[in-house]
């Protein structure tokens, strides 16, 4: 068993015309039989909310990284979390990202909301699922039992356009996490600017035609970080772009 993945970001339209830097940002890894991934979603209104976000996600990625190669604590496929410790790991993962966004911020002299961003980010073996999501985006599995089950509802915030981001003081009580016990078939993340295609927005329910394609790709893809095309030229689209103007990152990977 093991695992296949793409993750591509392209700026959104709205950002080539204010001159401004794509602000999303993922990166996945495999190790092996288990797969670490993660995406972020700069703050619009953060001005170095893209270093943020690549920050967020590359902290994410090397904690786990750490984990799974501890000599004296190899990370077990077979094992079942509990929802307890899954939330202990995750929050010492983002003090891990607050520490390192702190850091940023003072070696720039910026100030730490001028790195805010959103994240989800996940940890999977073929058995299991982790994950966890502050602010808006979405993660949607495939399972045996259940196809197109999105895990969490994107954060919105009290009012129209909020979210919530990691550096917000109440980011960790607004986390949220999930644990799946079953065999993971199909992943995808995605940031807020692809969610008014993929979802019902009156009832945040996944679109499952939307979807279906993007498995399908896996599936008859080989080596998907070569064979980029297709997702390339879907993110970059007119039909796309005339639905979202954000920047857009999708993530995805399949068991095999």
């Amino acid at each position: 068993m093991g695992w296949k993945a793409i993750t591509r970001s392209v700026i959104g339209t709205s950002h080539k015309e204010n001159n401004t830097p794509c602000q999303d940002y993922g990166a996945c890894k495999i190790f092996d039989n288990i797969i670490v991934g993660a995406v972020a979603d700069g703050a619009g209104s953060a001005q170095y909310s893209h270093i943020g976000a690549k920050k967020a996600v590359d902290t994410i990625i090397n904690s786990f990284q750490n984990i799974i190669n501890k000599p004296t604590q190899k990370l077990n496929p077979n094992l079942e979390l509990s929802q307890e410790v899954v939330k202990k790991v995750f929050i010492k993962i983002t003090d891990n990202i607050i520490k390192e966004l702190e850091k940023e911020a003072d070696k720039h002299k910026y100030e730490i909301k001028d790195l805010a961003c959103t994240l989800i980010a996940f940890i999977a073996t073929p058995q299991w699922l982790a994950a966890m999501q502050i602010g808006d985006g979405f993660i949607l599995i495939d399972t045996p039992s259940q196809k197109c089950r999105m895990l969490f509802k994107p954060d919105k915030g009290e009012f129209f356009n909020e979210t919530t981001f990691i550096t917000s003081t109440h980011a960790l009580e607004e986390m949220q996490i999930e644990v799946v016990f079953d065999k993971i078939e199909f992943i995808c993340v995605s940031t807020d600017g692809i969610e008014k295609v993929a979802i019902h927005l009156a009832t945040w329910q996944p679109h499952p035609p939307f979807f279906s394609p993007l498995r399908q790709y896996l599936e008859e893809t080989n080596n998907p970080e070569k064979e980029d095309s297709y997702i390339q030229n879907f993110l970059e689209s007119e039909k796309l772009n005339a639905r979202t103007d954000d920047d857009k990152t999708l993530m995805l990977c399949l068991q095999i």
